[in-house]
């Protein structure tokens, strides 16, 4: 499993209804992309649940390298970086994945991402240990529809990843920032591998 995200910030004063507006028009045009597990088209607004910024996030768990590489090289992401310019966009190895006890919701409301670093002199299989063992105590909260966890080892951070059932006023009882979903394609969630990755 391999997760990436890319984030737009876009003006205080930006209309985020064009964000709405466009993953209403193309977000389904991934729901069958092949070696993608899911994508998940999040959003920030600002002032909503503690945002600073309007921002367009989406962030996806790949099946493969191969169905990743052709997202970002075959022209669909061509069309994200003509209309917004090119952002960077993040990489991180998978750690782990679970279903949460909502997996089966048929409206999925909010996303939470924490990242945080590794620190110096840990023991790397402990720290790695660990992000497992959030990953099943955040699939076993109420309300979860799924969780991730992942690393960047370039820039020694991990991530952690859940997808919410939830209303609009509820917030997730996961730590980090808070994202409204838009849109999720999920062609490959079920091959997405259960547990330990390694």
């Amino acid at each position: 499993m391999h997760a990436l995200q890319y984030e737009l910030t876009l003006p205080a004063d930006y209309d985020m209804d064009i964000i709405r507006d466009r993953v209403a028009r193309i977000g389904h045009l991934l729901d069958d992309w092949d070696g993608l597990g899911l994508k998940a088209y999040l959003m920030r607004e600002r002032g909503v649940h503690g945002s600073p910024v309007n921002q367009y996030a989406p962030f996806y768990l790949w099946n493969t390298v191969e169905g990743m590489n052709s997202f970002l090289w075959g022209g669909a992401f061509q069309g994200l970086a003509d209309s917004f310019g090119r952002p960077e966009a993040r990489q991180w190895t998978g750690l782990a994945y679970e279903e949460g006890n909502a997996a089966d919701a048929s409206v999925i409301g909010a996303a939470v991402r924490h990242r945080r670093p590794v620190p110096e002199g840990v023991v790397l299989s402990e720290v790695m240990e660990e992000a497992v063992h959030e990953t099943r105590r955040l699939a076993g909260q109420e309300g979860a529809v799924l969780a991730a966890a992942a690393v960047d080892t370039r820039a020694w951070e991990l991530v952690h990843f859940s997808l919410w059932a939830r209303r609009e006023e509820d917030v997730p009882s996961a730590e980090g920032e808070v994202f409204q979903v838009l849109h999720v394609s999920q062609p490959g969630r079920k091959a997405l591998p259960r547990g330990r990755q390694w």
